[in-house]
């Protein structure tokens, strides 16, 4: 531990060296962890002009103004406190030093919550910077989760990812690959989770931020991450608040017009079930969701590949999930932790024997009974769209899984909690990704009535997926 502590100081007392950076450091919520670094390692007067915690909200808003929603820990706090510390930097001390300083003001709004308790220990950290005296200012902004059980190691670890940042922003920035690691260097594994990174300026534009926040994913740090349909990353806790939510879970590589109707039917679906559960009306919140198993190719990521299917997803207007869950009930459990809301997931009927297969569910004590109960509850449903083709037509009804298994299919096919959402009828042949994608591997023009027209001119325009 005595390493780790040295190293993340020797960060911090290699910044005080560095003369030309100085800078302001505001901190609301779980101590003045990241100034303390700086003060413990010595020669803070070079690097530090000012340091603030605005506990009282009286105070805070006094200073950086009141939030409409009257949170506190939430983005648009920290872009304030960035904001008007950076700006207060440079009206006070332009002229005194600004020829020979680049400046800085990092900032972080945080809860901390001891073990057992319900509030959740989380918080947005950023810093806004010089690269050249006198330049333009830089962001790059974390929304984190601390998942010590003890306020005492959440605030440690805190103070260690603030240094790593600032470290990151001052002598990191032409590393793309190893940025992350970086950035998490010296803390544990299982200590922090980022699920978003944002950056904005001229000296960070090289950075790509879907490739950089998918990294956080495949690294673990992060359990999902969301993109709103223009193309940026979302907090999912702010995102899917106060809203019902439909997700559909595929590769979309790429999304066929099969796709859109699945998410029709279930969104029909979910509007009646809504008022039967909540009573009230409920804004519904469509996702598309991908996980990283879909992604990989031998365990590597084709990163144009993810950017193609993102793209095409978010121009039909789409929210896009990219999760680290390769079980359903695991992604419940996740969107629960910020949603209370009724929720569906709606997937094709050939799912169901993935669904039904015990061989997924050999972590949890309870098997796959205890995988479904997790999954389904009283808020939670599974829509079945038919799987058609011209031999059979699958359905909730026209699946039989194993004869042990078939007691627990029936209960919750009885208690409507995995139902249809559309009889084979009302519904074409079931239309894979790799049957779309076969076409336009082979530059066979077929493909382009497989898919949304503004999918078809999208990958046509840009030429997605290895079009020529």
């Amino acid at each position: 531990m005595a390493d780790l502590v040295e190293n993340t100081l020797g960060k911090a007392l290699r910044i005080n060296k560095d003369l030309s950076r100085y800078g302001a450091f505001a901190e609301i919520g779980a101590g003045q962890e990241v100034a303390r670094h700086f003060f413990q390692a010595g020669k803070a007067s070079q690097t530090i002009a000012k340091t603030i915690s605005a506990y009282d909200m009286i105070v805070s808003d006094d200073i950086y103004g009141k939030e409409e929603h009257g949170r506190y820990v939430c983005e648009s706090r920290l872009k304030k406190m960035l904001g008007h510390e950076y700006e207060l930097l440079i009206d006070r001390l332009g002229k005194h030093r600004g020829a020979q300083s680049r400046f800085f003001a990092f900032a972080n709004t945080v809860a901390t919550a001891s073990s057992g308790s319900n509030k959740q220990s989380h918080g947005w950290m950023g810093v806004r910077f010089q690269t050249e005296p006198g330049g333009p200012s830089n962001d790059i902004i974390l929304h984190v989760r601390m998942l010590d059980r003890h306020r005492l190691q959440q605030q440690e670890a805190l103070g260690m990812l603030g240094v790593n940042l600032l470290s990151c922003a001052f002598y990191e920035l032409h590393d793309d690959e190893n940025f992350i690691s970086k950035l998490v260097e010296n803390l544990k594994d299982g200590q922090i989770v980022i699920d978003v990174i944002k950056f904005d300026g001229p000296a960070v534009k090289h950075f790509d931020v879907r490739l950089m926040n998918l990294e956080l994913v495949r690294r673990g740090l992060a359990e999902a991450i969301l993109f709103s349909p223009n193309n940026e990353i979302l907090n999912i806790s702010d995102a899917v608040y106060g809203k019902s939510l439909l997700i559909q879970r595929g590769t979309f590589r790429p999304v066929t017009i099969t796709h859109l109707d699945v998410l029709t039917k279930g969104l029909d679906q979910i509007k009646a079930d809504i008022m039967h559960c909540e009573g009230k009306n409920l804004q519904v919140l469509p996702i598309m969701e991908l996980t990283m198993h879909n992604l990989q190719t031998d365990g590597h990521v084709n990163e144009k590949d993810f950017l193609d299917r993102v793209e095409t997803l978010t121009t039909l207007g789409f929210h896009v999930l990219i999760s680290n869950f390769f079980l359903f009930y695991g992604l419940k459990r996740f969107l629960r932790r910020y949603n209370p809301n009724f929720m569906a997931l709606v997937v094709g009927a050939s799912h169901l024997e993935k669904l039904f297969s015990e061989e997924h569910y050999r972590n949890l004590e309870g098997g796959l009974l205890e995988g479904m109960g997790k999954l389904l509850e009283q808020k939670t449903k599974l829509y079945i769209y038919p799987h058609k083709t011209s031999q059979l037509c699958l359905t909730t009804k026209s699946f039989f899984p194993a004869p042990h298994l078939r007691h627990i299919y029936s209960y919750f096919t009885e208690n409507k909690q995995i139902v249809d959402v559309s009889g084979c009828d009302e519904t074409d042949d079931y239309l894979h990704s790799a049957d779309v994608m076969k076409l336009l591997e082979n530059q066979d023009p077929r493909w382009e009535t497989l898919v949304p027209p503004k999918v078809r001119d999208l990958i046509k325009s840009k030429k997605l997926f290895g079009l020529k």
